[in-house]
């Protein structure tokens, strides 16, 4: 009897066991993860990736159009040129049928940029209805201001539309630049319960900024419940940094460490934190296959070097590292065993994972992220794969400024 007992005992903690290691996938790890930290992860959305600079802004003006009550933009920067004007435009009517527009734009990145909203545009902005503020306006001694910038991208529309991504408001979107070619970026719309959380991120920083109250039922509407064959699960990561500054290194880290078979990742300024690192040959270590993609030339000088000197690195430990030569990789996005993906503003680098407000996304959906495994593997063909007689073919001088700007990791 004790024989038999022992038997079904053990069969039942067999099948039990079995269960438990089917339910730990890795996306349940994660959002597991996310909501210990008080990340909610919310059911009812749906989700279209915007896989181009024409993409994102033929969707956003038309999304614009049909505003009925507000919109909000929050940007690092709006430069200068012919799709800022033809937004502000677009925009400026909008305010005349009665729609309120906020637009928020990080006083830093509109300093750094080429064609930046100098005293005039701003003024000619405002006199057409559009409220517009800077974040942290630079005051002597400006050093002061260079630490925490706002590099999100986070767009509200009626409080139902979202959109988030690597994407500024600038034509090279479109265009490309002269030095790099074309420029290649990840944008994504979203409609469901996750706008919220992008509606108070925007309002948190707006009434930061401005002293306003502005908030209320009218900007968090209900949201229609989605049909279940589309409802795609989502969590917004935000890093603000005095209130949760670790939150997208983590939760990066979490993911690479929940990964069981496969990680892919896209990232422009690929200097990351040595947590993330860690999780990368952790990864390499239990046989997880790991594909890196970093652009071969890039839009600053001195951190590519860095990022091949750390590629290289985790090359020697088995990761396969590709280097994009189509133009400019500005992608930021990781996918984890072709089963969940993040797309956001966060690089992986230290200003971003240390200093700045950033968002991402993080997409519990196998459909959209095999549409980023696909992407992944399209631009596979139009990469070098990085392999010991690539690299020796870098000059000496290179790999020199390669080991110097690893040693300054932790400020670029």
């Amino acid at each position: 009897m004790r024989r038999i007992l022992f038997i079904i005992l053990s069969s039942a903690l067999f099948f039990i066991g079995n269960i438990h290691a089917q339910v730990a996938t890795s996306d349940s790890l994660v959002m597991h993860y996310l909501q210990q930290q008080g990340i909610p992860v919310t059911a009812n959305n749906e989700v279209k990736l915007l896989m181009s600079g024409r993409e994102k802004f033929l969707d956003l003006f038309e999304e614009i159009r049909h505003a009925k009550h507000h919109i909000h933009l929050e940007y690092f920067n709006f430069r200068n040129d012919s799709i800022a004007n033809a937004l502000f435009d677009l925009l400026a009517i909008k305010v005349q049928e009665g729609v309120e527009v906020r637009a928020l734009f990080d006083a830093f990145g509109n300093w750094s940029n080429s064609k930046p909203l100098k005293k005039r545009h701003l003024k000619a902005i405002r006199d057409r209805g559009i409220e517009i503020v800077k974040f942290d306006p630079i005051t002597f001694p400006w050093i002061n201001h260079a630490m925490h910038r706002d590099h999100r991208k986070i767009v509200v529309i009626d409080g139902k539309i979202g959109y988030t991504g690597g994407m500024n408001i600038a034509d090279y979107y479109i265009t490309g630049l002269p030095k790099i070619g074309q420029w290649h970026d990840m944008h994504m719309r979203i409609e469901g319960d996750a706008v919220r959380y992008l509606q108070g991120i925007f309002l948190t920083m707006w009434n930061q900024e401005t002293k306003q109250h502005i908030g209320g039922p009218v900007y968090f509407p209900d949201i229609p419940q989605l049909h279940d064959s589309i409802a795609e699960e989502i969590a917004i990561v935000d890093r603000t940094p005095r209130e949760t500054p670790r939150s997208i290194s983590h939760a990066y880290a979490a993911s690479i460490g929940a990964a069981q078979h496969s990680i892919q990742i896209v990232n422009p300024y690929f200097v990351p934190t040595k947590s993330i690192r860690k999780a990368i040959k952790h990864a390499l270590k239990k046989g997880t296959e790991v594909e890196i993609m970093i652009p071969a030339v890039s839009d600053i000088p001195f951190t590519p070097e860095a990022s091949f000197y750390i590629v290289h690195k985790l090359m020697k430990k088995g990761a396969k590292v590709y280097l994009f030569n189509g133009g400019f990789h500005h992608s930021k996005i990781m996918m984890v065993d072709r089963n969940f993906c993040t797309v956001g503003t966060a690089n992986l680098n230290s200003r971003s994972l240390r200093y700045d407000f950033e968002t991402n996304a993080f997409i519990f959906d196998p459909t959209v992220t095999h549409q980023l495994n696909d992407m992944f593997e399209r631009d596979k063909k139009n990469s070098t794969l990085l392999t010991p007689e690539v690299w020796k073919k870098r000059s000496g001088w290179k790999k020199f400024v390669g080991w110097v700007g690893n040693l300054m990791t932790p400020f670029l």
